[in-house]
């Protein structure tokens, strides 16, 4: 235990600069340990930002629990409403020791630092209702985290989440971090992929109705999708083998259920592979998951939200990340929403977070 500890301790001083260990928590998966929480002796590099989400929600929560339970793995600056944060803290008696920092550079070692952009009092808290100063607010937390990552300034950026109804209310066009975010990054060509020790999955359309999801089942994005989901496994798995769904019931069989499935995912496929890419397809949807999780396919290319979405929140809804692919930056995030029905009862879990923190050390690392 003591070598696998030693071991993934120099891994985050490699990322990290200088630090002296507070504390462990060994988490061990076979021979692998990671180590999740410890003191910073100097801030030598870039802080990961994570932004504090919608107000509203358990994203407050979330943040100081997953502190406090030692599981936020580096040094990181929190974006959001100090204000916020201390009533939450108040609320759930989590005796968190928060810091206001003036600027990304100032930090300091045994608490969390809070960029804290003053935009909501503690009046303005609404718990578990939709709230337009909130939404505007936690869309102003990524919008700024964005910059930062832009300006180098943050390693990564790692998200709470949005609740898209409260965000509409100030911000009609919003349709979610993962478009939001593309366009602050000027990126055309992007996908939201899931990512969990038992499945990953990527997406030809995301945020649209089914009706528009549909509609953009095209041979050039498919293969768009294709290439960035090959793209990226490498930093994530020690194979590539790509599983790019059907759209039809039985992948069209052979053209009886729609034309789709012939007409613009095989040829993706087929040009996928005359490029070098191991992908197959198109698989029948009801078994391509199957498959998957038997091991014999590391990603699958999914053709709509919900077709890549239901599986992965039933395989492992609490431990699932979402990172968007093809950005100039690293983003990563919590696969799960603002939960309104819970919030600020200190009963939310945190290992998505957790899990989203890890994935943008290893992204990060990897670029």
């Amino acid at each position: 235990m003591a070598a696998a500890a030693a071991t993934s301790l120099n891994c985050y001083k490699g990322f990290c600069g200088q630090i002296s260990v507070h504390t462990l928590v060994l988490l061990l998966n076979g021979a692998r340990a990671q180590v999740y929480c410890y003191r910073l002796e100097t801030a030598t590099v870039r802080p990961l930002a994570i932004t504090m989400g919608d107000s509203s929600g358990v994203g407050p929560e979330i943040i100081l629990h997953s502190y406090k339970k030692g599981e936020l793995p580096l040094d990181l600056i929190v974006v959001g409403d100090l204000a916020i944060l201390e009533r939450c803290n108040q609320i759930l008696d989590y005796r968190v020791s928060l810091r206001r920092a003036s600027d990304v550079a100032d930090r300091a070692g045994d608490c969390i630092n809070v960029l804290d952009m003053a935009l909501l009092k503690v009046d303005d808290l609404q718990i578990g209702r939709i709230s337009a100063k909130s939404g505007d607010a936690a869309v102003a937390y990524v919008e700024r985290a964005v910059k930062l990552s832009l300006q180098a300034e943050v390693s990564a950026v790692v998200t709470l989440p949005i609740n898209k109804q409260a965000a509409r209310l100030t911000r009609p066009d919003f349709t979610g971090h993962t478009e939001h975010i593309a366009r602050m990054c000027g990126t055309e060509t992007y996908t939201l992929m899931l990512v969990s020790e038992r499945l990953i999955a990527t997406h030809v359309s995301t945020h649209v109705s089914l009706k528009t999801g549909l509609q953009q089942v095209k041979m050039p994005r498919i293969m768009d999708v294709i290439k960035l989901t090959h793209e990226a496994l490498p930093k994530l798995r020690p194979t590539t083998r790509i599983a790019v769904a059907g759209l039809n019931p039985h992948a069209g069989e052979q053209g009886a259920f729609g034309n789709e499935d012939l007409e613009e995912i095989r040829p993706a496929v087929e040009m996928a592979r005359r490029l070098g890419i191991d992908a197959s397809g198109p698989i029948p949807p009801d078994t391509v998951f199957l498959e998957a999780i038997k091991g014999n396919y590391d990603a699958v290319v999914c053709m709509y939200h919900d077709q890549g979405h239901i599986p992965m929140k039933l395989l492992d809804f609490e431990g699932g990340v979402n990172v968007t692919l093809g950005l100039p930056i690293v983003r990563t995030s919590v696969d799960h929403g603002t939960a309104f029905d819970i919030a600020y009862k200190g009963i939310a879990f945190t290992a998505s977070l957790r899990e989203a923190c890890n994935l943008a050390i290893k992204l990060t690392q990897s670029r």
